[in-house]
C-alpha cells in the first residue's frame, strides 16, 4: 500500500514541475512577442484594436488554466479519496 501511495505523489511531483515549466516558457515566449510586435508594429493594433501578442497569450493562457488545475487541485482519483473519506466521517455521526 505504501508503494502506491508513493506513486501517487511522484505523478503528483511530475504534473507540477511540469506546470512550473510551462509557466516560464509562457513567460519568457510572450515576453519575445511583445518585443517583437513592439520594436516592428510598434502602437499599431491588429485584429479589432488589439495587439497580435494579446491573442497568443490569452489562448495559451486559458490552457494554462487547465493545466494548473490538473496540477494542483487533485485528479479524480485523490477526490474520490476525499469525497470516501468525507462520507464515512459523515456516516459515524
Amino acid at each position: 500500500m505504501e508503494e502506491q501511495k508513493d506513486e501517487a505523489l511522484w505523478q503528483i511531483a511530475k504534473r507540477r514541475a511540469a506546470f512550473r515549466r510551462h509557466v516560464y516558457s509562457y513567460v519568457a515566449v510572450n515576453i519575445l512577442l511583445w518585443g517583437i510586435w513592439w520594436f516592428t508594429s510598434g502602437k499599431n493594433t491588429g485584429f479589432n484594436g488589439w495587439p497580435w501578442p494579446a491573442w497568443v497569450m490569452l489562448t495559451w493562457g486559458f490552457s494554462l488554466l487547465f493545466e494548473y488545475f490538473n496540477a494542483y487541485k487533485g485528479d479524480k482519483t485523490e477526490m474520490a479519496e476525499r469525497e470516501y473519506e468525507r462520507l464515512k466521517r459523515k456516516k459515524e455521526l
